[in-house]
């Protein structure tokens, strides 16, 4: 047996997690930690600046569900494989993951060169909206090949088990952007002043220096795979596989931006300041949020393994104790915001105006989070199990049936802050929903494990 197959096959299961995830948590806080440097070094230009970053998020969000989507893919069908010992098959994933890559920045390059002026103007008329809304999203946009490969290559390195390796190159990239931030917007150290560019710039350079470390470490430290492009021809199959569990992430990620475009939508009709103080929102939530995925990225390929090898009573464990860990963290996050939430938003500049929207929002969004931990756990369970579809239809149901009609509904009574209730009504849906569709997949796919055939 090799050293990898111990680990993911043999060591006690909540040390695993433990090693696999805190990794993963580590660099999904520095990533939360330079979203929010980001916007609030923007804050410091001018409210209008920091709402058209936050209108931009719609855009953001589908290139990270194209990305993480992919990934979500790829690193499913190469565990799986390893825990059936295919390596063949493994590396074939790994190969046509970089090539998937390529295709989606290419993808967003012509969104960013056509669609950037059409996508704010759908939202706003404010020209100082609109043009820092173009320096930000078209930069973002057209450079986005170094998100795709920073993402494709720490989920290739996080699959085969070593978090460590993805920690430190997410690490890196979100350490420069945060070094850089200020240097390229405000011009210091000798450079021109950029303004909301520069944060788009700082944000591209990071992902790119990211992606070549991550390139680095899978050809010379992931010994488990071999990636080679000798002669490489897309496999039509293969890419089949990777999207049937890929494609249900891309799509509830992409329900997201849908939902964000609407809310932002619903919000811009009270005031601009109201859109911003969802995008801060947002920055906040990301901090809470992102340890939790950055559990769920340690959990998959351990769950996908044990599902590919048998080994049904380590699957078990492994949702248990991460159902765990995620609700934990949210409650966390919840006390932070029912507590501190003036404080919280004080970190945008935020003014008089913005902390009255702002602290009932923060207050009430966060009630929410008694849910969410669970939900997001379980969504990625069924992932890891090869049914994503059932996380594409909890996301749906979430967002599009039941969070954005009930927030219009809210908003018609003129109170703005009757709006945010909605994101704890939405979740519950969500919970219920998550918890049917659990027993479902337990009686189909998590009992079988370890009988004849798996």
């Amino acid at each position: 047996m090799n050293s990898k197959e111990n680990k993911m096959g043999t060591m006690p299961v909540n040390k695993l997690l433990i090693s696999m995830a805190l990794p993963m948590m580590v660099s999904m806080l520095v990533q939360a930690l330079y979203n929010i440097v980001d916007s609030m070094f923007v804050s410091y230009i001018s409210e209008d600046a920091l709402t058209a970053v936050s209108l931009a998020f719609p855009i953001q969000q589908l290139m990270i569900a194209m990305g993480t989507g992919t990934g979500v893919g790829v690193n499913a069908v190469l565990s799986k494989a390893l825990g059936e010992k295919d390596f063949e098959k493994a590396n074939r994933a790994a190969d046509n993951g970089i090539f998937l890559s390529v295709v989606c920045a290419v993808i967003f390059v012509f969104i960013g060169l056509f669609f950037v002026d059409p996508f704010y103007m759908s939202q706003t008329t404010d020209a100082e909206i609109l043009q820092a809304g173009h320096d930000y999203l078209s930069v973002v946009c057209c450079f986005g090949i170094g998100m795709y490969t920073q993402i494709i290559c720490e989920r290739l390195l996080q699959a085969t088990g070593r978090t460590v390796l993805s920690m430190l190159s997410q690490g890196l990239g979100a350490v420069i952007n945060i070094v850089l931030d200020p240097i390229l917007i405000f011009g210091l150290l000798g450079f021109p002043a950029m303004g909301v560019k520069g944060a788009a710039v700082a944000t591209v350079i990071g992902q790119i220096i990211s992606a070549a470390v991550g390139i680095w470490m899978n050809i010379s430290k992931n010994h488990d795979i071999k990636i080679s492009f000798r002669g490489f021809c897309p496999d039509l199959k293969m890419i089949g596989t990777i999207y049937k569990v890929g494609v249900p992430s891309i799509i509830m990620q992409a329900v997201g931006s849908v939902m964000n475009y609407g809310m932002n939508q619903i919000l811009i009709g009270f005031t601009s300041t109201a859109t911003a103080v969802f995008g801060a929102y947002y920055k906040l939530q990301s901090f809470i949020f992102m340890p939790v995925f950055g559990l769920n990225n340690g959990m998959i390929p351990i769950i996908a393994y044990n599902y590919g090898a048998g080994q049904r009573k380590r699957v078990l464990q492994t949702i248990r104790s991460s159902v765990i860990l995620a609700v934990g963290i949210m409650l966390v996050g919840l006390a932070a915001m029912q507590i501190f939430p003036a404080q919280l938003l004080s970190i945008f500049n935020a003014s008089e105006h913005m902390l009255a929207i702002g602290v009932p929002a923060l207050r009430l969004i966060s009630l929410s989070f008694v849910f969410a931990g669970y939900c997001i756990v379980m969504g990625s369970v069924f992932q890891a199990l090869g049914n994503g579809v059932y996380s594409m239809l909890t996301s749906i149901v979430r967002q599009m049936a039941v969070l954005l009609p009930v927030a219009f509904l809210l908003s018609l009574s003129g109170n703005v802050n009757l709006v945010w209730l909605s994101f704890p009504i939405a979740e519950l849906f969500s919970v219920t929903l998550s918890t049917v569709f659990l027993f479902k997949i337990n009686k189909t796919v998590i009992s079988q494990i370890g009988i004849s055939g798996q």
